[in-house]
């Protein structure tokens, strides 16, 4: 880590090495920041993005690996953004996702999908709020549409996201007027990927969409870092990015 960099602003993505998050870690790169791409078991993705970056502008990017679901990675993360030495963005990213029908659901799948979705988050922004007070940062949460319409067979998800907002508005307060908190909620953006080859599954999903279509990444991303860095007099909001979803019940 060279001194150099401390002049360039910093963000942490959690689950950035594939899908939204690597989108997100080569937008915010673009735009002149310094990444910290947290994966969890994708290490060759990992490194790969990281290559990437980091042949286009040298020492612009950094992996961190850890589960989530411990609190060693916490410290883990906390130690190495305050050895970096400053923190601009805080994006919690990662997630976990699969159905959990209330018949079949058991405490280890609670545990999980609260951990990766809710829990971590919320202490990642507890351990990391001095170094993003100190340069007046923000945290930008990735939600999800069914936080507001559950998603059927997903109420542990479901219950997992909906509390996700309900962090946003309370670390907004908790942590003004020098850290802005805000989440974004897709709706429709990627195929989860245990699901990428059922077809009538989505079409069914994509009738319910007013747009009529499935959204891209790049609609998740310029709207996170729209929230990050540009709307510098919002906090405690959640946008719906979602194709008109949420006002089409």
């Amino acid at each position: 880590m060279s001194k150099k960099n401390e002049a360039y602003p910093v963000v942490l993505i959690t689950g950035a090495a594939k899908r939204i998050g690597a989108e997100l870690a080569r937008l915010f790169s673009t735009n002149g920041f310094t990444c910290i791409i947290h994966y969890n078991t994708s290490k060759h993705e990992a490194d790969e993005l990281a290559k990437s970056l980091n042949e286009k502008r040298s020492d612009s990017c950094f992996t961190i690996q850890g589960d989530l679901n411990t609190e060693s990675t916490v410290t883990k993360i906390f130690e190495f953004c305050t050895q970096l030495g400053r923190l601009d963005v805080l994006v919690n990213n990662a997630s976990s996702f699969y159905p959990t029908p209330l018949d079949d659901c058991n405490q280890a799948q609670w545990d999980d999908l609260i951990n990766s979705n809710l829990k971590s988050a919320f202490f990642i922004a507890k351990a990391l709020a001095p170094l993003l007070r100190k340069n007046n940062g923000s945290i930008v949460n990735i939600s999800d549409m069914h936080a507001r319409q559950s998603l059927a067979n997903h109420p542990i998800y479901s219950i997992a996201k909906a509390g996700n907002i309900a962090m946003t508005k309370t670390l907004a307060k908790e942590l003004a007027p020098n850290v802005r908190v805000n989440s974004v909620a897709p709706g429709a953006i990627l195929w989860p990927e245990h699901e990428t080859d059922d077809l009538e599954k989505q079409q069914s999903i994509l009738s319910k969409v007013p747009m009529g279509k499935l959204g891209s990444e790049k609609d998740i991303t310029e709207t996170t870092y729209f929230l990050a860095v540009e709307a510098t007099y919002m906090t405690g909001q959640t946008i719906a990015v979602d194709g008109g979803s949420s006002n089409s019940l």
